[in-house]
This record gives C-alpha cells, sequence and structure tokens, in this order.
C-alpha cells in the first residue's frame, strides 16, 4: 500500500483510506457489527491505515464500531472524525449546526470514549457553522491539540476563504472535501488553496458514492433509510441518462448481454483506470507542493529519443501551466510541436499528459501574473511578456 503526506504535516496516511460511516448508517440498514468488524480489520491486513467516522453517523454507533475494530491497532492506524452538528444525545435526533466551542471540547471527550483512543488522530469541522466564526471553531481545537486530545485539525466542505482564517489561527492538516469525476467543485478554489497552504486534501466519493462502479441501475430500489433515494442524481430518470452512452460494440448485443457486458465494461474501467487516473493526478499534485521547478520529458524530432528539460510552472484550478527555465534549453517547445504527449517528473512522482499550447494574449497575461507572483524578479526580469505557454490539464 503506498502511503501520503498530508500537506506539510507529519501525518502519515495509506493512499487509499476507508470510510466507514456506510457500515451503520445512511447507506441503508446497519450491516452486522461483527461482519463489519471483521472487514475493516481486513483492510488493515491489506495495509490501510486512514479511516474515516463522525459522531453524527449512527449516530455515536459508528465511532463505537471502528473503535472496537481497531482497538488492536491503535498504534498503528490514524482514525478521523467529525463535530459540528447539533445532536440530542438521548434521541440522536440533529438539531442543526453546533460549532460553539464549549460543544466541541464535548464532543472531542465523548468521541475520545467511544473510540477507544487517549487523542483523536484528525478531527475535522464536519460542516461549516455560520453562527460561529471560523477563528472561535480553530481556536477550540487549538486548545484541545495543547491538552493533548487532538493530534491535527481537518475542515469538511470548507471554502477557500474559510480555509485560509481557519489555517491562520490553527494549521489545517486536511481539508475532506467531495470529489470524483462528477464532482468537481474543488478544482476551482478549494484545491489550489491546499496547494498553496499546503493542506492535504482528502476526497470522499470519490467512487460517485457507488455509481462509478456499474453495480448501480435505472431499476435498483434504494431502500429509505438509503440517503441516495431522494438525491436528485440517483432518480431512475437520472441514472438512466447517465447510463445513455453505450460503446459501438454494445449496440450489437441483446439486452440481457448488454447489461452483463456494459456492468464488465464499467467495473473494469471505473473501479480500475478511475481509481489509477484519480490516484496519480493526486500523487503529482502532492508532489508539486513546495517545488519550484520540474522536469518535462518530449520526444526529439528528428532524433525520436526522450529528451528532457527543466521547466518552471504554476497552477490555475486544474490546469498546470509551463515555462522554459530562465537560461535553460528552449528546444522543448519545438519539439513539442511534434508530439503533444508528455511526460513530467516532480520530486520522483511522474504524470503522463496530454498538452497544447496556449497563445490567446488575454490568456497569456493572466497566465504570466501568476508566474510572477511564484517566483518573482526571475520571472519579472527574463520574461517581461509570454509569447506562448504550454497547458497541461490535470483531470
Amino acid at each position: 500500500m503506498q502511503k501520503r503526506t498530508l500537506g506539510k504535516s507529519y501525518l502519515e496516511v495509506s493512499a487509499l483510506g476507508l470510510g466507514c460511516m456506510g457500515m451503520s448508517a445512511n447507506y441503508g440498514p446497519p450491516r452486522d457489527r461483527q461482519e463489519m468488524i471483521a472487514l475493516i480489520r481486513a483492510a488493515v491486513d491489506r495495509g490501510v491505515t486512514f479511516f474515516d467516522t463522525a459522531e453524527s453517523y449512527g449516530p455515536f454507533t459508528n465511532e463505537e464500531l471502528v473503535g472496537e475494530a481497531l482497538a488492536p491497532f491503535r498504534d498503528q492506524v490514524v482514525i478521523a472524525t467529525k463535530f459540528g452538528f447539533d445532536i440530542d444525545p438521548e434521541t440522536g435526533q440533529r438539531r442543526g449546526l453546533n460549532s460553539r466551542p464549549e460543544h466541541i471540547k464535548q464532543v472531542a471527550e465523548a468521541s475520545l470514549k467511544r473510540l477507544k483512543v487517549e487523542a483523536i488522530s484528525l478531527f475535522y469541522q464536519h460542516r461549516v457553522d455560520p453562527d460561529v466564526p471560523i477563528e472561535d471553531v480553530a481556536g477550540a481545537v487549538k486548545d484541545l491539540t495543547r491538552e493533548g486530545k487532538v493530534k491535527h485539525f481537518g475542515l469538511s466542505e470548507a471554502g477557500a476563504q474559510t480555509i485560509r482564517r481557519a489555517h491562520a489561527v490553527q494549521p489545517v492538516t486536511a481539508v475532506q472535501s467531495e470529489y470524483s469525476l462528477w464532482t468537481r467543485d474543488p478544482e476551482a478554489e478549494v484545491l489550489p488553496t491546499c496547494e498553496e497552504l499546503g493542506i492535504g486534501f482528502v476526497p470522499w466519493s470519490p467512487l460517485g458514492q457507488g455509481f462509478l462502479t456499474a453495480k448501480i441501475d435505472p431499476a435498483m430500489a434504494f431502500d429509505t433509510s438509503d440517503v441516495r433515494s431522494w438525491f436528485p442524481r440517483f432518480t431512475p430518470d437520472a441514472r438512466k441518462a447517465k447510463l445513455a452512452t453505450r460503446a459501438p460494440q454494445d449496440r450489437r448485443l441483446e439486452p440481457d448481454d448488454r447489461r452483463q457486458h456494459q456492468g464488465r465494461a464499467l467495473r473494469h474501467c471505473c473501479g480500475a483506470a478511475v481509481k489509477e487516473t484519480f490516484m496519480a493526478h493526486t500523487d503529482f499534485r502532492t508532489a508539486l507542493q513546495g517545488s519550484n521547478e520540474i522536469e518535462i520529458t518530449v520526444t526529439g524530432r528528428t532524433s525520436g529519443r526522450s529528451l528532457t528539460y527543466p521547466v518552471w510552472f504554476t497552477l490555475d484550478g486544474d490546469k498546470l501551466y509551463l515555462i522554459p527555465v530562465k537560461g535553460s534549453d528552449t528546444d522543448w517547445y519545438k519539439n513539442l510541436r511534434k508530439t503533444p504527449t508528455i511526460r513530467l517528473e516532480a520530486r520522483g512522482k511522474t504524470l503522463t499528459a496530454s498538452a497544447r499550447f496556449l497563445t490567446d494574449e488575454a490568456q497569456l497575461g493572466k497566465v504570466l501574473e501568476k508566474f510572477r507572483d511564484k517566483y518573482g524578479r526571475n520571472v519579472q526580469s527574463y520574461y517581461p511578456k509570454l509569447d506562448v505557454a504550454v497547458e497541461v490539464p490535470l483531470e
């Protein structure tokens, strides 16, 4: 199992984490407790060290399940849990948001007991509370950190400005947001903010709440306790529309065979290729943090050999922009016109991607400003203007 260090913290986790919510709530009736304990422990055996839960899952019962399952591995794993809801301890009824400092500290004490740990590895604010300044939230977690009850602070589904304000009070180790091939919202502001501040990004539901595994079709019925039963994107019509595209060879199959064929194809594409592509891009984005130069490898126009050059880079959402390092060889521009597929390397992580030349004057002006913000005088003196830059989509 590959490892990740979340942002600039020293918190190392497995590249794949296990979200435990569905074992107790929100995706149908609770599963058999002993089976779920066995599943969690099997994940540990396979190298998973990152587990996610929350007081609101159940409520409370999911933390208890995770605490019992991971008790024998307490020093080997990272357990993330969350605060932020006002939950009646007697009835379990959720009464809205509550991130008042005194409530955060009460939740922490209760979560410590349910998880059977002395300190919470990663403590997320589950949802931003508009009635409590984020500085007060961060301050409360800072107090818990000083007391040794919380090791790392996280935010879930927070906007860029909220992340910045919280980080100024107490370093944010990780931001958790929904992110997958069909939920790309974090790319606009949240991912660039995390990259700038050195904060780890943890996607939840990277396989689209199960849809991208091809195990969900229009005929599938959801239990009323399954949140997908009332999500608009999971209505029968919405599912049918999303599955409307068929591979050419799929059209030659009989209906029953077609469904089986499509399922096999999608399971291969989404279960493996989607995860591979997603993790490769995540790997590379992580490697870019703290880097000033990366290397680009292109194929020589005449020699056909692979040629490597240093480049400067800047990020804008899901686009990576490249220009030659001051004083370096610029032949790669010419070679790239013939072979638009490139290989990039940053701190040992590689990414193969397609590239295109950016020549629009207005866009180049905006890109140049981003380079100047990052590299200062080096870019200002060497590039009074940009005539061309290379754009690489990170998607």
